[in-house]
């Protein structure tokens, strides 16, 4: 199992950061990532595997002025 923002995933062998998004339905539109403290971010989504019990982040970036 994965958990992402206090919510468990099924975890499966050879997950992405990319995969997860997938699943997820990519609710974020513009995402930073945490995957066990370390930040991903949505050029390497693709790239960056998501191991098993492990817990991931997915941080909103905001802009305005």
């Amino acid at each position: 199992m994965v958990r992402v923002n206090g919510r468990e995933i099924e975890w499966r062998e050879g997950m992405t950061v990319a995969d997860l998004m997938r699943d997820l339905g990519d609710p974020y539109s513009c995402a930073v990532v945490r995957v066990g403290g370390k930040i991903v971010t949505r050029p390497n989504f693709h790239k960056a595997s998501v191991p098993d019990n492990t817990e991931v982040h997915l941080l909103h970036l905001v802009a305005g002025g």
